[in-house]
């Protein structure tokens, strides 16, 4: 397992990433919205890498409040990933966040599930 922490404006968000079997688990602390969305977006996808990961799961535990900037962040995220071999999977979301993403549809596009670990085995 590797880590890596990126900590900016630690009042508003933080963001851990770790690899697990091969999969990159971003666990995501705070608030998401338009002032932190390229922190979260770089966080997912690590722009700087040669190759983007294929698989990640989400670790939304830690998020007390996301807008419309972390839903347009997930799909993007989504969309360059998803495939034969990839995937994006959101794990452990508090209810006002599920509300949120139910409300838009993002949970039938995206698979959400309880734990870090359910999410990593489905």
């Amino acid at each position: 397992m590797t880590g890596n922490q990126k900590t900016d404006r630690p009042d508003r968000l933080t963001v851990q990433r770790t690899t697990v079997d091969g999969i990159r688990v971003v666990t995501v602390q705070g608030e998401i919205d338009h002032t932190v969305k390229d922190i979260l977006s770089q966080a997912l996808l690590d722009k700087d890498d040669t190759v983007a990961p294929l698989r990640i799961v989400a670790d939304l535990s830690g998020v007390t409040f996301m807008d419309s900037s972390g839903i347009n962040v997930f799909i993007a995220v989504h969309q360059h990933v998803h495939g034969p071999q990839g995937w994006l999977r959101i794990a452990g979301a508090q209810q006002s966040v599920l509300h949120v993403l139910a409300l838009v549809g993002l949970d039938a596009l995206i698979p959400c599930h309880p734990t870090v670990e359910q999410a990593l085995n489905a």
